[in-house]
């Protein structure tokens, strides 16, 4: 499979305000995103990929001049990938409240002249999906061929699905839910709290005093990161193993690092914290804990999906205890009740809630196996398509060099 090559984000700003579900509003503000592929001439191949906690618009390819710049899905998105960009258009975009690119906590408030800080506005899956609409329509699509996403990213496609329903032919959730269990929702208050009493932290405004609140961070990552990952997996590449093996490989009898498992998580917190807003990671822990589509519906999922219109596609993995099988098996009964057409994939594979990012080639395959559906019906719709518009080119390459 060929490389997608050197990409080249991308920024649309928005001057109209965009109503949030909280009922305050944000005005004035930029999304970051890129593109990979060509829009056809009908505009019916573009595929929106919605991107999970710490990640970004950057989906595929890589920045030139920036070692170890790789989209976070590039195993899934390029040429001859599952997703592939020799067939569709593919957009991701970086949501608001984020620190890579889209308006978010670090930019400036119009109204202040300083950071917004604590004061940007808590976000929802809805909002993102509400912006995400926003910025379809200024590239000109009218429908998706598909919306996809796995973890956070499943939610933003299964409200796609439910708020913009004419807009998408397929939605492709991947090890998600559609609410988090009240586990989920404690392990993203231990990590909020993490960077909450951090007296770096200075209430949100520590942009002003020069610091970052590094130890609720590192502690927030490290918290996040053990969901992650499964206990078989952890099992396998850590075990009981002691760090210091040359050193003699025995005890050291203080509260520094004596296991491997430790060291790890450490270096994962220590790199988090070096990238990432604390102030996104509190609004973003925030917007998973809200979202739950059959909320308005006397808790009834069937009831929340019953508008949708897509055709679905969910996959999950077994030994993901974030977002469990069984979650995915609540979606898939939801839409059956609504007699939707849905497809799923239940993947035993060992690697916790991360699998989705990974190359397992049973999942690789039905995922590609369902876009080569997708592609079918594309291009034979396309075939009848009575009016043509201009093509849009992918942002990478020497197309804007």
């Amino acid at each position: 499979m060929r490389s997608i090559g050197y990409v080249t984000p991308q920024t649309m700003h928005f001057a109209e305000p965009l109503r949030l579900q909280s009922g305050a509003a944000l005005a004035d503000y930029t999304l970051m995103y890129e593109t990979y592929g060509t829009l056809n001439a009908d505009r019916s191949n573009a595929v929106l990929v919605c991107h999970a906690l710490n990640a970004s618009h950057h989906v595929a390819g890589e920045y030139q001049g920036q070692p170890k710049s790789t989209g976070w899905w590039d195993n899934m998105v390029g040429p001859g990938k599952p997703l592939d960009t020799d067939k569709f258009f593919v957009i991701g975009v970086n949501n608001l409240g984020s620190c890579f690119g889209s308006t978010g906590p670090m930019h400036t408030n119009p109204a202040s002249g300083k950071p917004y800080g604590a004061s940007f506005p808590v976000v929802t899956v809805e909002d993102w999906v509400a912006a995400q609409a926003r910025l379809a329509d200024r590239l000109g699509i009218v429908q998706f061929a598909a919306v996809m996403g796995g973890s956070l990213g499943g939610m933003q496609a299964l409200a796609w699905s439910i708020l913009f329903p004419a807009r998408l032919r397929h939605c492709v959730v991947i090890a998600s839910t559609a609410k988090l269990s009240a586990q989920n929702i404690a392990f993203n208050d231990v990590a909020r709290q993490a960077i909450l009493s951090d007296p770096d932290y200075h209430g949100g405004d520590f942009y002003a005093h020069g610091v970052v609140p590094k130890n609720g961070l590192r502690v927030a990552r490290m918290v996040g990161h053990i969901t992650y990952l499964s206990n078989d997996d952890m099992a396998e590449k850590f075990g009981r193993k002691l760090r210091d093996v040359a050193a003699g490989g025995d005890y050291k009898f203080d509260f520094g690092v004596d296991f491997e498992i430790e060291s790890y998580l450490r270096y994962q917190g220590d790199k988090f914290s070096e990238y990432f807003d604390a102030n996104t990671y509190l609004l973003i822990t925030k917007a998973l804990d809200y979202f739950d589509p059959a909320r308005g519906h006397g808790g009834d999922l069937a009831k929340a999906l019953a508008g949708t219109r897509a055709k679905f596609f969910l996959a999950s993995f077994t030994t993901d205890w974030r977002f469990s099988p069984e979650r995915s098996r609540e979606i898939v009964q939801a839409l059956v009740c609504n007699r939707r057409s849905v497809t799923y994939a239940e993947i035993d594979a060992p690697h916790g809630h991360d699998a989705f990012l990974l190359e397992d080639p049973r999942y690789m395959d039905m995922v590609r196996a369902y876009y080569q559906q997708v592609w079918l019906e594309t291009a034979t719709a396309g075939k009848g398509a009575a009016t043509a518009a201009p093509s849009i080119k992918a942002a990478s390459g020497k197309e804007h060099a």
